[in-house]
């Protein structure tokens, strides 16, 4: 919301285990989100949902040694031989292989380079790769830092009980991290960058690599321009502009005016839509409590907002002024057309407030589903309300949730979903502070949907930690929420981007 007053704008396993999150085959550009039925939008000479494969090199670090007599000629490890490193590369070559299966978002692993001299580091510091895993058998501590390059991410990988043990298993935090003096010294890495024997960690880690990539830079539509909610919320733009580098492009209200008012003129579209509206309807848990032409002219709608993706070629669309503005010239709400879209894989959110937006695009790319933009009410009793009436219905990604297709809370008009999160179902939740300094996260679970005088889609969800430091800790004013445990990625992705994540658990 761009006032100040509190209005909404739309009516309407462990986080490590690998085999947690599915399958999606990987090595792509760029791939689309999966769904698990065929779309009443998706159209593939649209532009689709964007997200990049995050490409990774594998580095074996490592020396052979040779004896000598009467001296300490080798250091520590388990790869002393040829014959040792054979079965180490095969061995790295098996896990990746099964990493990458494992993976539910587009990763190209490149073949395993070895490193032994920094000049072998250097020509693969300058390659074509967004992330460097070292795997640190042995070797020196200059092609470690060679292997570090500005510009990349960087992790290492270390064995002790998963294979032969590695010397820097010994040495990678004296040495390594901390140049033997007890300050850290190494540019671009730190503790959480360094895994010991943990495939799932590297992988929680290129996870959230993976959401940072496609995050940094972003393209985003802004109809009726950027803002921020409330005071604290005014430079939020600029802040986005700075910090995630994100490319705001304004579509200006009266621009969109004229594409509205195309669109109703173009017979053949408008009886596409209202086919696209009654077969909507017509699903399953789908129960209609508004007039069908609030929803018709949804549909309608969205194909306005698809041409804007087209157009500016991107997958992300925000709505401000969306309280009122836009309700006129399109003869219903933007809240279905929102959550329609974010159904197809795209990211719509409402309200253009750009404090809490890069939290959507972040956590959408980490968890790989349709996030939702909610207002929080006052946590109490370990219990919390979140509201707002564009949630999406494919929150799982798969399946569809059940929706009664209502009028927008405050203006009593439009079409706005009721959707029914899913009880029990285990959700993330993600509170931007106004500077994007330090969010506050946690986890919960759904326990009911209620029908209270407030935005349409509310959801009671418990709180898995304390809500009084929540009560303490959280600052701005929306959250963002999705299905699923990712909340040690967000740590992970933040800590990146020089944002502090608290967790009240």
């Amino acid at each position: 919301m761009s006032s100040n007053n509190h209005r909404c704008c739309a009516s309407a396993c462990s986080t490590c285990a690998v085999s947690r999150r599915g399958f999606l085959s990987a090595g792509m550009a760029a791939s689309a989100l999966p769904v698990a039925s065929a779309s009443l939008l998706r159209d593939p000479a649209r532009q689709q949902p964007i997200r990049l494969a995050l490409k990774v090199q594998p580095v074996l670090v490592y020396d052979l040694p040779k004896r000598r007599q009467a001296t300490s000629w080798r250091s520590w490890g388990g790869v002393q031989t040829e014959q040792d490193l054979t079965a180490e590369k095969e061995r790295i070559g098996r896990e990746l292989a099964t990493m990458k299966a494992s993976a539910d978002f587009p990763v190209e692993i490149l073949p395993l380079a070895t490193a032994i001299t920094p000049d072998e580091a250097g020509v693969l510091a300058n390659g074509d790769s967004d992330v460097i895993i070292s795997y640190a058998a042995g070797g020196g501590l200059k092609v470690l830092e060679i292997l570090a390059a500005p510009g990349k991410w960087n992790l290492m990988f270390l064995r002790h009980r998963s294979g032969p043990v590695y010397l820097w298993y010994e040495i990678a935090h004296n040495r390594f991290l901390r140049k033997t003096v007890d300050e850290f010294g190494q540019p671009g890495v730190d503790i959480h960058d360094v895994v010991v024997d943990s495939h799932s960690q590297i992988l929680l880690r290129l996870r959230a690599l993976a959401a940072l990539k496609n995050t940094y830079g972003k393209r985003i539509v802004a109809i009726g321009g950027p803002s921020g909610w409330g005071n604290g919320g005014k430079t939020a733009p600029d802040r986005t502009r700075e910090l995630w580098k994100m490319d705001i492009q304004t579509e200006p209200y009266s621009d969109l005016a004229e594409r509205i008012k195309r669109a109703k003129a173009d017979s053949a579209l408008v009886k596409r839509c209202h086919a696209n509206a009654e077969k909507y309807l017509q699903q399953k848990d789908v129960t209609l409590e508004t007039s069908r032409e609030f929803v018709q002219n949804a549909f309608v709608l969205t194909e306005v907002f698809r041409d804007l993706l087209d157009e500016a070629k991107t997958d992300a669309l925000t709505i401000n002024s969306c309280m009122g503005t836009i309700m006129p010239m399109s003869e219903t709400t933007a809240c279905l057309p929102l959550s329609l879209l974010n159904d197809d894989g795209y990211m719509a959110f409402c309200e253009s407030d750009f404090v809490v937006i890069p939290s959507g695009v972040l956590l959408h790319y980490i968890c790989g589903k349709p996030v939702f933009l909610n207002d929080p009410t006052h946590p109490h009793d370990g219990v919390v309300t979140i509201a707002h009436c564009t949630a999406p219905r494919k929150l799982d990604g798969q399946n569809d949730e059940p929706v009664r297709v209502l009028t927008h809370f405050e203006s009593d008009y439009g079409a706005a979903p009721k959707v029914a999160m899913r009880k029990g179902q285990k959700v993330t939740n993600l509170i931007p502070d106004f500077a994007s300094r330090r969010w506050v996260g946690f986890t919960g679970e759904v326990i009911d949907n209620p029908f209270m005088p407030i935005c349409r889609s509310q959801t009671d969800i418990t709180i898995e930690g304390s809500t009084e430091k929540l009560l303490s800790q959280m600052g701005g004013f929306h959250w963002m929420t999705s299905y699923g445990d990712y909340l040690q990625e967000s740590k992970y992705a933040l800590r990146k981007a020089g944002v502090e994540l608290i967790e009240i658990a």
